[in-house]
């Protein structure tokens, strides 16, 4: 009796802080804070007390959480890689976070990601909840981030064939180095030679064409075609409104999900919107072809093998639309981000410039680099690698999740445990790497050569996974190596690239969001031609 009496006193005084703080947030959003709420008061007490879990044995070590809000009052909605990272310091290579009504694992040193990721894929092969991806996603009908189970294995089957086999790349490689020589010749101008530019509008374009023209065999004509401005702008608010933490407190706590009412709409508005537009300038196109040509039809891009496997009944009308979704973000998006990364660290270290250009000349004698010829140049995939290793893209890579109780590393996991493998901190923690932040690609040819085999399908290093690795890994790691590795031999062949007058080194600050790690502020470049 007693002991019910003191959870009822806690709970009262959890039920006040829960109104106080409905109210800061309505004040500070500018939301009203709606009057019927106040008849949930006599509940509250009953409710908090219905969702506090006891602490169950051998759980990970981690802060001590409280009723309703877990740790989300002590950690943030903020939780980037270096924060956590930070925390593994306190907690050791595993911690558990309770956010809200969710559990959050942190998996911080190369054994635990292992198991996560290889040893025990299955069992934390599933993909968690979240209130914004659910309605990206359409509740899980893409590939990347659906449950694991028959309808992964299907879509990942689907989606491999006509995107990421080594026959793709063949295929489509002369196209990739067409497209890239088109920007090489943009580049050849007197402004940009002694002003600079943005590069990443071009870039943008050029990963743009390449990757519809792979999957729609379109092409857009130049950042000004009406179709790529909104294209581009979709996908801009998309990645925008997906990747900003301000939603996660609705997210974590249930109680609190009426006050996220308006994002929620605005996302599924642009979701609407989106995939409308993905349908009806390309999907549509494509599917009026396939009727007019009949039997005679032949497959020439992926969308015409994805309709087809539509048509056989394999997969829906909607997955269709949720695998071009996937493409635009996981494919377009996070390889730009990369190209950035590696052409501000090129500005800023032109030795390394200098050395790729001499590995090519004396490699090669006077061919161009191709796809087919990569390997045959160590330094220059080196210089991809570190570059991927500095600037982990997908810095907590996509999470996953147990479907049921699972043990990892000594300790018991709660179900539905959103786990995270802290990619980052394995790719630049001083125990594992010499001056982790030294830009420097001489060390996967010296002290850590044998990481290369890791990306390349060998022995995996459980320290470098910049695509993740076992059955949830990024199918994207065959387009993503070879397209970096091509266009920085192109530039670099090319020019001689700077930071713009006045400017000493670019600016390489990092601008952090759910899943994404990108450079804060896009560089001015100038490329000053080499003589031939």
């Amino acid at each position: 009796m007693a002991k019910l009496l003191n959870n009822t006193i806690f709970c009262i005084f959890f039920t006040i802080a829960f109104l106080s703080l409905a109210k800061l947030l309505s004040f500070y959003l500018s939301i009203p804070f709606p009057l019927k709420y106040i008849s949930l008061i006599p509940l509250l007490p009953l409710i908090i007390n219905f969702l506090y879990v006891k602490p169950q044995n051998n759980l990970p070590p981690g802060p001590t959480a409280v009723p309703i809000f877990g740790n989300w009052l002590q950690v943030g909605s903020d939780l980037n890689h270096q924060l956590l990272a930070t925390m593994s310091q306190t907690y050791g290579p595993i911690f558990l976070l309770k956010l809200g009504s969710k559990n959050l694992a942190v998996v911080s040193n190369p054994e635990l990601a292992n198991q996560v990721l290889h040893t025990q894929g299955v069992e934390f092969g599933s993909r968690p909840c979240n209130v914004v991806f659910d309605i990206f996603t359409g509740n899980g009908q893409d590939m990347v981030f659906t449950i694991y189970g028959e309808h992964w294995r299907k879509m990942r089957r689907i989606m491999t064939l006509p995107f990421f086999t080594n026959k793709v790349v063949h295929q489509y490689s002369d196209m990739w180095e067409n497209e890239m020589d088109l920007v090489v010749n943009d580049l050849k101008n007197e402004k940009v030679k002694y002003e600079g530019i943005v590069i990443r509008k071009r870039l943008q374009l050029m990963l743009y064409n390449i990757m519809y023209r792979m999957m729609f065999d379109a092409k857009f004509e130049s950042q000004n075609d009406p179709l790529f401005i909104e294209a581009t702008k979709f996908n801009s608010e998309r990645s925008r409104l997906a990747q900003s933490f301000d939603y996660n407190y609705g997210d974590f706590i249930p109680l609190l999900r009426p006050f996220l009412r308006g994002y929620l709409n605005k996302c599924k508005d642009l979701q609407t919107r989106r995939l409308a537009f993905f349908n009806n300038y390309f999907v549509e196109k494509r599917r009026k072809i396939m009727a007019e040509n009949g039997e005679k039809h032949k497959i020439c891009c992926a969308i015409d093998h994805i309709i087809d496997a539509e048509m056989k009944g394999e997969i829906s009308e909607q997955n269709v639309l949720y695998i071009v979704e996937n493409i635009n973000v996981a494919a377009i998006e996070t390889t730009l981000w990369s190209m950035e990364w590696a052409i501000a660290e090129l500005v800023n270290h032109p030795i390394v410039q200098q050395k790729i250009r001499d590995e090519i000349s004396t490699v090669l004698k006077g061919k161009s680099v191709t796809e087919s010829n990569l390997h045959e140049l160590p330094y220059l995939l080196a210089t991809v690698n570190e570059t991927l290793r500095l600037h982990t893209p997908i810095p907590l890579l996509v999470p996953h999740m147990n479907l049921e109780v699972a043990k990892l590393g000594g300790y018991i996991i709660p179900k539905e445990t959103k786990v995270v493998v802290n990619a980052w901190w394995l790719a630049n923690n001083p125990a594992w790497w010499k001056n982790p932040n030294e830009f420097r690609p001489e060390r996967f040819l010296e002290e850590d050569s044998s990481t290369e085999a890791a990306v390349a399908g060998g022995k995996v290093d459980f320290r470098y996974l910049p695509f993740g690795m076992g059955r949830r890994s990024c199918p994207g790691i065959i387009l993503a190596l070879p397209i970096l590795g091509l266009v920085i031999a192109k530039l670099v062949s090319n020019f001689e690239m700077q930071a713009p007058p006045g400017v000493e080194k670019v600016d390489t600050s990092e601008k952090g969001g759910q899943f994404s790690l990108h450079i804060a502020k896009h560089s001015t470049v100038v490329f000053k031609p080499i003589a031939a």
